[in-house]
């Protein structure tokens, strides 16, 4: 076999490949005397069948077979011998082939960039630990205990207010027509939240116990039904029973029910609790600066075919409209994950950084953990789908290397209030508005205030 470069600019290589006539044969008649000792032929006796009549009837099926052999091995061995690393799949145009004539063909390289390192130790970052008061954490746990509320029967003479749950059964009807799923029993309503249907909370307020209420309201767009979706309904409502809230007393046994020893370890949770959710987020902060850094301090060129291929993962469910709108903007991200990317990669290289099957392992056991009564489904979605386990390996993968940089770089630790938290989140929030994909943290940080404030359980050992 014989390579040589017929070009080289820049990150573009063209190879011309040329397997002589010679060895070529000897694979295809290789074959063919492989195929006359299994293959049964009218005529001729089992393993005895002539080479020459496997030629005439098989032989173009089997020169396929071999050059597309050849071909995989040859382009693979010409990478090797020239000292490429193709991003992507090379382009391959064949040239010439066939039964007695020399094998050619070119390849075109789109090659990975050689990224030389920057000194990492000038990297700054902030560390935070999140002050939590004594009232915070007291609110924290007024707020489960309100979520637990038990429900005692109100009065015969009283009505339904916001916080009530109203029971009762229904028939509801579209037209003066009955409809699929038109009945229940035994429904059962907290009033002011609007769970429901839109707009139906409302229609309950004052009602009595055994009184008969007709309330009207617009079906939901999302109605399992499409056909009734957005039409007007009566329901015929007959009030069951009243209940109001019991509030839930916080001591020795409420805290014991949440896995606590007691009350005072309790507060202990919830202050841990609300610490991890802003320090979670706030890390997400850090490391986005530390990338921003990174990328900064490096300068790379990148093969246009990474870039392509990125820019159509982030415009794959985009609109054409929105796709076309944010062009400019997608191919910055784009570029920016492909660079980040090939210096992550380049530190954990240098550093002979791996995941243990082992690690991938113990965070999918992470995760049965916090999913309970899930196992078989999590293991299930894992075995069934290796591209998860890749991701998975991925991201444990960027958190060592992140780590790495983390600790030779310069850090500074700051304590911080709940306040100053939200705040900072807020902030990048608002400053990644302008477009969606860089929202990713910020979103996310954006659900964690949101969770805090709707009381997120402690979760039960």
């Amino acid at each position: 076999m014989k390579i040589t470069v017929e070009s080289k600019k820049g990150l573009k290589t063209n190879l011309k490949v040329v397997v002589d006539k010679k060895s070529m044969d000897e694979n295809f008649f290789l074959r063919l005397n492989e195929l006359s000792k299994t293959v049964n032929i009218k005529g001729f006796r089992p393993g005895k069948v002539p080479v020459d009549v496997l030629k005439r009837q098989f032989g173009k099926a089997v020169y396929g077979e071999i050059l597309e052999k050849v071909l995989q091995e040859t382009s693979t061995e010409a990478l090797k011998e020239k000292k490429l690393k193709a991003a992507g799949q090379p382009k391959l145009d064949l040239k010439s082939y066939g039964e007695g004539k020399d094998l050619t063909y070119t390849l075109e390289i789109d090659e990975l960039p050689k990224v030389k390192l920057k000194p990492i130790s000038n990297i700054k970052f902030t560390e935070y630990e999140i002050n939590v008061t004594k009232e915070e954490s007291q609110k924290k746990i007024d707020e489960i205990a309100k979520s637990q509320n038990s429900f005692k029967d109100k009065k015969e003479n009283e009505i339904a207010e916001n916080g009530d749950l109203v029971i009762f059964d229904y028939e509801a009807k579209i037209n003066d027509k009955n409809f699929e799923g038109n009945k229940r029993k035994n429904t059962q309503v907290v009033l002011g939240k609007d769970l429901f249907i839109k707009g139906f909370d409302k229609q309950l307020l004052e009602v009595k116990k055994n009184q008969e209420k007709l309330i009207k309201v617009i079906l939901p767009e999302n109605y399992p039904t499409k056909e009734f979706a957005n039409k007007e309904a009566v329901f015929k409502c007959k009030i069951l029973n009243l209940k109001k809230p019991e509030l839930t007393k916080v001591d020795e046994d409420f805290a014991k029910s949440f896995g606590a020893k007691d009350l005072n370890d309790l507060k202990q949770l919830a202050t841990k609790q609300i610490q991890n959710q802003y320090k979670m987020n706030l890390d997400a902060l850090t490391k986005e600066n530390i990338l921003n850094q990174i990328e900064k301090i490096h300068k790379i060129d990148l093969p246009d075919n990474l870039i392509q291929q990125e820019l159509a993962l982030i415009t794959k469910e985009l609109p054409k409209e929105d796709a076309e709108k944010n062009k400019i903007e997608s191919h910055k991200v784009a570029k920016k994950r492909i660079k980040l990317g090939l210096i992550l990669n380049e530190i954990g290289e240098k550093n002979n950084l791996k995941v243990e099957d082992k690690e991938v392992q113990n965070e999918i056991q992470k995760q049965i953990k916090s999913m309970p009564g899930q196992q078989n489904q999590v293991i299930e979605y894992y075995q069934k789908n290796p591209s998860a386990s890749a991701s998975l390996r991925g991201s444990i993968y960027e958190e060592k290397i992140i780590n790495l940089i983390k600790k030779n770089s310069k850090v500074t630790k700051k304590t911080i209030s709940t306040k100053e938290a939200e705040n900072l989140l807020e902030e990048h929030h608002e400053s990644h508005q302008h477009y969606k994909d860089d929202r990713k943290i910020s979103e996310k940080s954006k659900k964690t205030d949101k969770s805090i404030k709707k009381n997120k359980k402690i979760r039960k050992k």
